[in-house]
């Protein structure tokens, strides 16, 4: 079986999501967590049991973690294309690389790296043509829908409303 021996040679092979997620807290911190990796359950009112739970739920969020376990807290270098298109805990990594040390990691570079992937989303979203347009965002063009809309929707149900009276018997005893 060379997918045993493979799979052993994955630094979570074996290790559960609470430890892998106590290990990372107590070098880094919650803080630096939600910095590096836009996670909710970091921010607010974190804690190892509230996360696991989350953690255990999502696969999605499960797997950022898992990555950045690899790759940051165990320093390891980036998988190959293949390799990376798979979950972390199905990479197979190669015998002559071995865990290193956690990287330095801080407040600030987390910031230019948010200001990095937004600006990758703006270029991405402008390249693709994905909600262009008026140059107003997605949230804002709703908004203004909702307020200008708004007015005739309830300007309809009191019409409606209106009309039923006269056609309904039991519409003076419901007012």
């Amino acid at each position: 079986m060379n997918l045993d021996i493979n799979y052993k040679n994955n630094p979570l092979h074996g290790v559960s999501l609470k430890n892998m997620l106590t290990e990372i807290v107590d070098h880094y911190g919650f803080g630096i967590l939600f910095a590096y990796l836009n996670i909710n359950c970091f921010k607010s009112n974190p804690s190892i049991d509230s996360s696991v739970k989350f953690l255990k739920k999502t696969d999605w969020a499960r797997e950022k973690v898992e990555a950045f376990y690899l790759y940051q807290f165990k320093s390891l270098p980036r998988a190959s294309t293949e390799q990376f298109a798979l979950p972390p805990r199905e990479r197979v990594v190669p015998q002559n690389q071995i865990p290193g040390t956690p990287a330095e990691l801080s407040m600030e570079d987390a910031e230019r790296l948010r200001e990095k992937r937004a600006k990758k989303a703006v270029v991405r979203s402008q390249s693709t043509g994905y909600r262009s347009g008026s140059g107003k965002s997605f949230s804002s063009q709703q908004d203004n829908w909702n307020s200008n809309n708004y007015g005739n929707a309830r300007k309809n149900d009191r019409e409606l409303s209106k009309a039923s009276n006269d056609s309904d018997p039991w519409a003076k005893w419901r007012n």
